[in-house]
């Protein structure tokens, strides 16, 4: 990176960056300028820190590109919005290698262009670690937002995507165990979201979802809070495919599979809720009931005996 100034590097990425079917002034001026017909824009913001959320020696620039837009795109469907751009702010070593960088311009244009997400701009520091921060906005094509505070006793809850998988894939990593299924650690280091679902999930009539970044237990129990009601989930025996899809790695690595189902951030599926009488959209596995009560996230009616899910300040 020492060997190029701010021009030449964004000479080297601007080509390879999808603009999006929304953007009426692209790159190139100071800010950009993006379509909003619905009068309102969706807009949230997660950051990626080295050795924090990632590592080089396990990831390529390409993979944290990836990473970078699914958790944001998937913070925007989960709204129930449309995702329309992404802006990229990024801080690198002086001595990171430039083909790493111009691999995470390849991995953001990956997962935005087959949405029609246009990467509209961003900035670039030096700093001793890598440290990729993106914004990303949706529209909301005039429905109203799909919030957590909304489910209510007798709603069905439910959930599209996997689930359990990149816990997997990280914890064979860090045992040095990624040959004993390479599946989970793509899983891992390249997450899929299933976007198009928050948008069928709000047409279906859903009333509270959001994004699994942290663990089935731990963002059901956000949406309990955020309601003022209990989610009662079904236990892991009700995902035999995930269970079937961990066997492997949880044997060589002596785990129990259910609880990465349970617990293990970083799927980036869709969890919500929707009224008794719904049809749930394609993808959405009903997996559990809204009940009354003190808000808590319930595994079969009782406490989960395990462990809780990430958190960004314990681990």
């Amino acid at each position: 990176m020492r060997d190029l100034d701010e021009d030449a590097l964004l000479a080297r990425i601007f080509p390879r960056l999808p603009l999006g079917a929304a953007t009426i002034v692209p790159p190139g001026d100071d800010a950009a300028v993006v379509a909003a017909p619905d009068g309102r824009f969706v807009v949230t913001t997660d950051v990626l820190v080295e050795d924090r959320h990632f590592r080089r020696r396990w990831s390529s620039g390409e993979d944290v590109g990836r990473r970078a837009a699914v958790q944001n795109l998937a913070d925007i469907a989960a709204m129930g919005a449309r995702p329309t751009s992404v802006v990229v702010s990024l801080v690198v070593p002086a001595e990171l290698p430039v083909d790493w960088v111009e691999g995470l311009a390849q991995g953001l244009a990956a997962e935005c262009a087959p949405s029609g997400v246009g990467v509209v701009g961003g900035d670039l520091s030096g700093g001793p670690l890598v440290v990729v921060a993106v914004t990303a906005h949706g529209d909301l094509e005039g429905r109203d937002p799909v919030r957590r505070g909304g489910a209510r006793p007798g709603d069905v809850v439910a959930h599209a995507g996997v689930r359990g998988r990149s816990a997997a894939g990280w914890a064979l990593l860090e045992a040095g165990r990624a040959a004993v299924d390479p599946d989970l650690v793509q899983a891992y280091l390249r997450p899929t979201a299933p976007l198009a679902s928050g948008v069928d999930a709000a047409r279906a009539g859903a009333t509270s979802m959001l994004d699994v970044s942290d663990g089935l237990l731990r963002d059901a129990a956000r949406i309990a809070r955020a309601s003022g009601v209990v989610l009662d989930l079904v236990g892991p025996a009700a995902f035999a495919s995930d269970l079937a899809a961990l066997d492997e790695a949880a044997a060589a690595l002596g785990h129990d599979p259910g609880e990465w189902v349970m617990t293990g951030g970083e799927d980036h599926g869709l969890l919500a809720t929707f009224p008794p009488d719904a049809t749930l959209p394609a993808g959405f596995v009903a997996c559990g009931r809204v009940l009354e009560g003190p808000p808590a996230a319930l595994v079969a009616g009782q406490v989960w005996a395990g462990g809780s899910g990430w958190d960004h300040f314990r681990g």
